[in-house]
Order: C-alpha cells, then structure tokens, then sequence
C-alpha cells in the first residue's frame, strides 16, 4: 500500500527510531495517542499506524472537514465531531463495529496540546461499549522514540486500569514535555460512595 511505503521511507529517513509491539492489520480498537503536547505528535501516529499497516480513524473538529481541505481530512481518516452536540457519538462507532467495520479509533485523551489538570474518559467508554481492547500508542522526544505499546482490555476497574495506563507512560515526554498532562481521570478523584453499615437495612 501507498501509505505503508511513504511511512517506510519517512522512518528510515526520520531521527526518530520506530519502537512497537506488533498489532493485528485485521483488528479493531482504540489507540490511545499521548502525550499530546504538538501537532508533530498525531503527525507522528499516522506514520506509526501506517507503517503498522492498520486501518485508522480519528474524531475532529467538524470546522476542519469544511472545504477546501475537508477531502483530505476524510481521506486520512476522519470522523467530523461537532463539540456542541456530542451526543450520539459512542452509538455511532458502536454501530460501526457491530456493523462489520474494523478500524483502530486514534484518541488523545489530553484534548488539548497545552498542560491540562486530566484526561478525558472517552477512551475507556468507547472501548467498554464496543467492546474493544485499548492500544496505547506514544512518543518521546527525550528518546526519540515512537511506536506503540502494550494492549488491554479494560477491566471496568477505572483505578486500576489508569495505574496500568500511567506506569507505561510514566517516562513518555511527547514532543514538548512541559505540555504533558500527567494521564489521570477526573473520575478517580471523586470520592467512593459511602457503604450502608451492616445490620442497618431493613432494621
């Protein structure tokens, strides 16, 4: 394919060094893209996933779909969002799935390329609700190094499924490493519900 053979060639012209586990050309899932701190960052995971060989899709804005670039942000995979009215969304790229579609959904859950206090959810709902494992995709300019790591499927766990999420991309920098947002839901600092002591049910 045109994009494996560009992506071939951009690494091995590129300073930066390919590092990935392999992933299934056939599958389907979410691919996290972090950290998020320039626009060289999601450059840089469509080279990944095109070198990889695997079909991608990304959510945008819905400004930039409008002509006269609104071709090639289709052409490169994406899905217009309109950010005032998100409802619907996750149906939507369920029904994909379910409908036989298989492509691997590129998020970037920071939402932003500045320093933030938390990332954003979607990731782990859409994976929940489709049922599809969580590829976390990175760069690391403090290495060079890009590529994707490990998969998981999530465990419903949100705590324990972002420890895991953090310890990978605990040395992970992106291309400028003040903007990093350290990976954190807000979810995980809101405060356990309280349990009713027992014997006090029914009493």
């Amino acid at each position: 394919m045109i994009r494996e053979h560009v992506a071939r060639v951009y690494w091995s012209l590129s300073r930066w060094t390919l590092k990935t586990e392999p992933i299934a050309k056939e599958g389907a899932g979410i691919l996290v893209g972090a950290p998020h701190t320039s626009n060289w960052d999601f450059i840089h995971m469509l080279a990944i996933t095109a070198r990889a060989g695997v079909p991608v899709r990304y959510l945008g804005k819905h400004t930039l779909f409008k002509p006269p670039f609104g071709w090639l942000m289709r052409g490169l995979g994406g899905i217009p969002v309109d950010r005032r009215a998100p409802a619907g969304l996750v149906d939507e790229l369920v029904a994909r799935v379910a409908a036989g579609e298989r492509f691997y959904l590129v998020v970037t859950p920071e939402g932003t390329r500045s320093k933030g206090e938390y990332w954003k959810s979607g990731f782990l709902r859409i994976a929940r609700e489709a049922g599809l494992p969580v590829t976390l995709g990175y760069v690391d300019r403090t290495t060079m190094t890009a590529g994707l790591g490990p998969t998981f499927t999530p465990s419903g766990d949100v705590r324990a499924d972002m420890d895991m999420v953090r310890a990978f991309y605990a040395d992970k920098a992106g291309h400028d490493p003040s903007r990093r947002t350290e990976p954190r839901l807000r979810e995980e600092d809101l405060p356990e519900p309280e349990q009713p002591e027992e014997g006090i049910a029914g009493a």
